[in-house]
């Protein structure tokens, strides 16, 4: 074992959202000697390979349904090439990049170590480095954060499933797919299966069940799961894959073959399949073992609402922990993480509950609360519903079956109709779920919506004057 070359009070594996905002909270506002280890690009899942880069193509994508809009409203104009894919993704790259530097530009500031290099634990208070040239030095800390986040998971029982890409590798992705297969119904396949589609690839959606989304209201995963076929992505329904393959002399093409509700025997001809299945969390070679941190059954670390793991002194938070996996929710836990082990603030933790969440799907939806199955689950007859579905103003001048939906839901509770859960879907979801979120979060209850005045005229307005 190399000998201590250093010592510190805050040792946080992972460069990540959530372990970069502890650190540097710890460090910059309290004090502390941080270091921050990080073996791949800085900014973690959400900067190079998720939140970031996926909005930027969602943009891309909802500019190209803007286009396809505008002839309703009597532009005329012809595209003089294709979407370019290349130059597209290059300049995204480049935007990633410069916030790589921007992050540790931010650690320099605030005075936090950083070391480039592959992290391992010996003990409760060790860790081993292997650096970018293969030499290893070992570093004692009083605390260590283990925010290593999670990768994608590809299937290790499909034969030839290796042919396909996951989340990461569609940022790698050089042109743009002519025809596309994803396997998934969560959040990230609808996302990147209307990021696809918009952008004009022939798109298909393979579900294992009757619709996707489904962890979330069935206001939002019944109505997407519908626009998503009326727009045009063919939806697989109670798929499995059976295997991959390479077809001989056509380079860059696939077999997939599959079964669904439709089909026994399926094969489809693709130049992109891409897994969206789940995260695994990254702890393959973190040495768990060594300093006896408990696990749960998918391999995510057990912590507690503080944090804690089972192990004195040594904290989990982010993706490793799969708890909500969710960018601000890390940021959020490992600043609360910070100015309890640091800033003196004893009950300092994040409350998990109510916490907002948007999928960029096409259309847009939010969500915060309780679902309607959930809230009737714990509250029974003291539930009421709110509810209303209508096409935007946007789509005013546009024919009956080229309108995209608009939906929300508000979930009610007890007599004074506390808002326990709000669902909504439609253009600018995200941004009007951002502000509603605030007033759930303080108790707003259906009284409180309904003394709000109204905008008009907006989509948002319908939330204060739900009957």
């Amino acid at each position: 074992m190399a000998p201590i070359s250093r010592e510190c009070d805050f040792l946080v594996i992972g460069g990540g959202s959530g372990g970069l905002a502890s650190a540097r909270k710890a460090s910059g506002t309290y004090g502390a000697k941080v270091i921050a280890i990080e073996s791949n690009r800085l900014g973690g899942t959400c900067v190079n390979v998720g939140c970031v880069p996926k909005k930027i193509t969602w943009n891309a994508a909802s500019i190209s349904e803007t286009m396809r809009d505008a002839a309703a409203y009597g532009f005329s104009f012809k595209e003089t090439a294709p979407f370019d894919w290349t130059s597209f993704k290059h300049k995204r790259d480049a935007y990633v990049k410069r916030l790589n530097g921007i992050y540790e530009k931010n650690l320099h500031n605030d005075k936090v170590e950083y070391i480039h290099g592959r992290a391992h634990l010996l003990s409760k208070t060790e860790v081993q480095v292997v650096l970018d040239d293969g030499t290893k030095e070992t570093i004692r800390a009083k605390k260590i954060l283990l925010a290593t986040g999670g990768h994608p998971t590809i299937p290790q029982n499909i034969p030839g499933s290796d042919l396909g890409i996951t989340s990461d590798g569609f940022f790698e992705l050089e042109k743009q797919p002519k025809k596309v297969a994803l396997v998934g119904a969560g959040y990230i396949a609808v996302e990147m299966a209307g990021m696809f589609h918009a952008l004009g690839s022939e798109t298909h959606l393979f579900i294992r069940q009757d619709k996707f989304l489904r962890p979330f209201d069935p206001l939002i995963s019944d109505t997407i799961t519908k626009e998503y076929e009326r727009q045009g992505i063919h939806i697989h329904r109670h798929s499995s894959q059976t295997k991959v393959e390479k077809i001989p002399g056509k380079e860059g093409w696939m077999n997939l073959h599959y079964k669904d509700s439709e089909t026994s025997e399926g094969v489809l001809e693709l130049d992109c399949l891409l897994w969206a299945i789940g995260r695994t969390p990254e702890v393959e070679d973190l040495g768990l073992d060594k300093a006896g941190v408990k696990q749960n059954g998918k391999g995510q670390i057990e912590a507690d609402d503080y944090q804690n793991t089972n192990v004195e002194n040594v904290y989990a938070l982010g993706d490793v922990c799969g708890k909500v996996e969710l960018t601000p929710v890390a940021i959020a836990a490992g600043r609360k993480l910070a100015d309890r082990l640091f800033g003196g603030v004893k009950d300092a933790h994040l409350d998990y509950n109510n916490i907002p969440s948007v999928v960029f799907a096409h259309p847009e939806a939010g969500s915060i609360g309780l679902t309607e199955p959930q809230a009737r689950e714990k509250y029974g007859e003291k539930v009421k519903i709110y509810k209303t579905n209508f096409p935007a103003m946007y789509y005013a001048m546009m024919e009956a079956d080229e309108k995209g939906p608009t939906a929300y839901k508000l979930i009610c509770v007890g007599e004074e109709e506390k808002v326990v859960g709000m669902h909504i879907l439609g253009l600018g979801s995200s941004e009007i779920l951002q502000g509603f979120g605030v007033a759930i979060k303080m108790g707003a209850t259906k009284r409180d919506f309904d003394s709000c005045v109204a905008i008009h005229p907006t989509s948002a307005e319908e939330l204060v004057t739900l009957k």
